[in-house]
């Protein structure tokens, strides 16, 4: 005789055990992405001599080296485990930081590119950190258990600006060689972190045992290619700003300090809301959040066309973190509407790999356009794509509603 256990019975002990080291790793680790999108245009701008328009050519290659990063760890964390995958990303994140610091003695752009794209694919490692919360969580828990690591993303906002701030002179006038030896730091400590999980190695299965439609069947569909696309757009638009914003603040007269903690209340603005952006999707609906998502974009625009006083900046980066929220996670959330269940990893891979990508181009072409036309040309092409986005919306909820009518 079988005796089922109901879940408020259920020992939650371990899985409380790893989402705490979780949070943990990504409040420390995973402060590296904001640390080098606050730093790394001013850091390219300094080394280039004529052509500033590849100062923001470090965040692409940190945002290329996620999206090439997605599917080998993937690769990497089902045949050797979420713990070594995790220990081999932190020390490849400290590799990195110490290549970055290195080049910024060195004054070698190309160099310093290499290292942020190097932190870039570690990162794709501690993308992978609310996922493995749940591996060991009952289905009670696992909402929590994903909350906890969102926490850490939280606080992720704010060590990575105030380590910016703390160690961006400690080799005067060698501004931020000591940021990326501190970048490296953090990548030790977030190793030594993940060092203590424990989370069994998932079963491996054929091909031919995972099944599944092709994967350009899954693509066709319209809830698929709506979803991708203000996915993309939604991530996309927010990089090709948030990128440009350090160097237009300095260009308008403001500080680096300013810059930095704009930079801050744009990463908090981000993963704040996700505490209760599931909750606002069950009550009104993915599109809806997505269209609200997109509405905010255009609202940083806005703000951003108003002026160029610190407030501008800063009330832009709040409103662009949260317009990224609500777009990109009710996106994600209509991604799951088309694939079955042994369908998800690679559809969510191949996802991904798409939004990154576009993601790193946004970044590389948001250096050039501000250099060659400005700080409003960046802000103004948000509302194309917006009114792209919502239009495609528009045409699902028409499709979709006849195909009900017509069922």
């Amino acid at each position: 005789m079988t005796v089922t256990t109901p879940d408020s019975f259920v020992d939650d002990s371990l899985a409380k055990r790893n989402a705490l080291l979780l949070a943990l790793a990504q409040a420390i680790g995973g402060a590296s992405a904001s640390i080098v999108i606050a730093t790394a245009p001013l850091v390219g701008y300094s080394m280039l001599d004529t052509d500033k328009s590849l100062a923001t050519l470090p965040v692409s290659a940190m945002v290329l080296g996620t999206a090439f990063g997605t599917i080998p760890a993937g690769m990497i964390m089902r045949r050797y485990g979420r713990r070594t995958g995790f220990m081999g990303a932190a020390l490849l994140g400290a590799i990195a930081g110490l290549l970055a610091a290195f080049a910024v003695f060195q004054d070698e752009f190309l160099m310093f590119a290499l290292g942020c794209c190097i932190s870039g694919f570690a990162g794709a490692f501690v993308q992978q950190y609310r996922f493995a919360a749940a591996d060991t969580a009952s289905d009670a828990f696992k909402p929590k258990a994903i909350s906890w690591v969102l926490a850490g993303g939280v606080l992720a906002g704010v060590v990575g600006p105030q380590t910016v701030i703390a160690t961006k002179d400690l080799f005067s006038p060698i501004l931020f060689a000591g940021t990326y030896l501190a970048q490296a730091g953090l990548s030790l400590i977030a190793f030594f972190l993940v060092a203590f999980l424990r989370i069994p190695k998932p079963q491996r299965h054929s091909h031919a045992q995972a099944g599944g439609r092709p994967l350009r069947q899954i693509m066709s569909q319209r809830r698929f290619i709506v979803a991708a696309a203000c996915g993309i757009c939604s991530y996309a638009l927010m990089s090709m700003v948030m990128t440009a914003t350090p160097l237009a603040m300095i260009g308008c007269g403001l500080s680096q300090n300013d810059a930095t903690l704009g930079i801050q209340w744009h990463v908090l603005a981000m993963f704040g809301p996700s505490f209760f952006t599931g909750n606002l999707i069950g009550r009104f609906g993915k599109e809806r959040i997505v269209s609200i998502g997109l509405l905010l974009l255009a609202g940083c625009s806005v703000v951003a066309l108003m002026g160029v006083d610190l407030a501008n900046f800063w009330i832009a980066l709040i409103l662009l973190g949260l317009g990224w929220n609500f777009g990109f996670i009710g996106a994600t959330a209509m991604l799951t509407d088309t694939y079955r269940p042994e369908e998800r990893n690679l559809v969510q891979a191949v996802n991904d790999f798409l939004v990154f990508g576009f993601v790193a181009a946004a970044s590389f072409s948001s250096g050039a356009l501000l250099n060659v036309y400005g700080w409003n040309t960046v802000t103004l092409l948000v509302f194309p794509f917006v009114v792209l986005c919502i239009g495609l919306l528009i045409w699902l909820a028409v499709a979709e509603r006849r195909a009900d009518t017509t069922a």
